[in-house]
């Protein structure tokens, strides 16, 4: 009875492992263009990308950050300096990349650029402080998106969006998970509407993984600013031991963090080598087999896996 059953499992795996292993042919005439590359994903996926012949449009946020990465790569390696939540530096950029590209167009576009401070509690956030998180992670994404398409409808080619399994299980205050949400469902939409042209469009959902982003000290630090800066009725309301708990928990959580970075650019280049890419990725074994699972199960399990400080 569960033979035939196991053996049509079998092939169906069988199948997707195939289909999903097919890499496309020459690759290294195709451009690529990736934000947020001074450290972290962005910077890694640069120099792995260069290293397999890619042509690699990297954009960083500062000199340094562009100086550091070219001193690492190849000639081929062309750096910009961008800040996504300023509109005339997109724009500025998209024209430089379409100076570089031509008639070939854009293969690759690789939306890597984000912030995760200041996350804390709601209560103890301003409207500026979830605004400032959505201004990168999303509104930025989406103004980069809309000014670079043209050139990547010119090539068929790719758009590679990060979010995060705090996309699918919102366990953070602020705007991180808002702005993760919010690459999802613009990801989801655009992957329809960019079909009829030939254009794919991939979602990466990192776990728990250790980068400049989520550096302990740096987390701690808007955590105890935005504590302090909190009305001193909402600090009453809460009380020390409720904050001193939080910052623990903070830290417990990010002394898990992984360090293995790779597990995310390599899915990061599978979407932009392979013939048939996936339409999610989840990267990291906790997001594999926790988080990810989860976000299917009812809200009251959630709820108790996840419970407020």
């Amino acid at each position: 009875m569960w033979l035939p059953l196991l053996v049509v499992l079998a092939l169906i795996f069988l199948y997707r492992w195939y289909r999903y292993s097919l890499i496309l042919q020459n690759i290294t005439d195709k451009y690529v263009f990736i934000t947020g590359c001074d450290s972290g994903f962005g910077n890694l996926l640069a120099k792995q990308l260069d290293k397999h012949g890619m042509k690699v449009l990297a954009a960083c946020l500062t000199e340094t950050g562009a100086e550091n990465l070219k001193k690492e790569a190849s000639s081929r390696l062309q750096t910009r300096i961008l800040n996504v939540t300023n509109t005339e530096s997109v724009k500025s950029a998209a024209k430089w990349v379409n100076d570089i590209v031509s008639d070939q167009g854009l293969w690759g576009l690789v939306n890597n650029a984000g912030i995760a401070t200041p996350t804390a509690p709601n209560e103890w956030l301003t409207k500026d402080d979830f605004q400032n998180i959505l201004d990168v992670n999303l509104l930025g994404l989406i103004d980069v998106t809309l000014n670079m398409l043209p050139l990547i409808r010119r090539a068929c080619g790719r758009v590679v969006n990060v979010s995060s399994i705090c996309g699918r299980v919102a366990f953070l205050g602020g705007g991180y998970c808002l702005s993760k949400y919010g690459v999802q469902s613009f990801s989801d939409s655009l992957r329809r509407e960019m079909a009829h042209f030939g254009v794919k469009v991939s979602i990466i959902e990192p776990g728990y993984f250790r980068t400049e982003m989520s550096d302990c000290k740096h987390f701690l630090e808007h955590v105890r600013k935005s504590w302090e800066k909190s009305p001193d009725e909402v600090r009453k309301s809460y009380g020390q031991a409720f904050y001193e708990k939080h910052c623990q928990a903070v830290t417990k959580g990010l002394l898990k963090t992984s360090k293995k970075l790779y597990l995310v650019t390599e899915c990061m280049e599978h979407a932009l080598t392979a013939v048939y890419p996936k339409t999610r990725y989840s990267a990291g074994w906790d997001a594999k087999l926790f988080f990810v699972p989860l976000s299917y199960c009812p809200a009251m399990l959630q709820d108790f896996l996840l419970p407020g400080n």
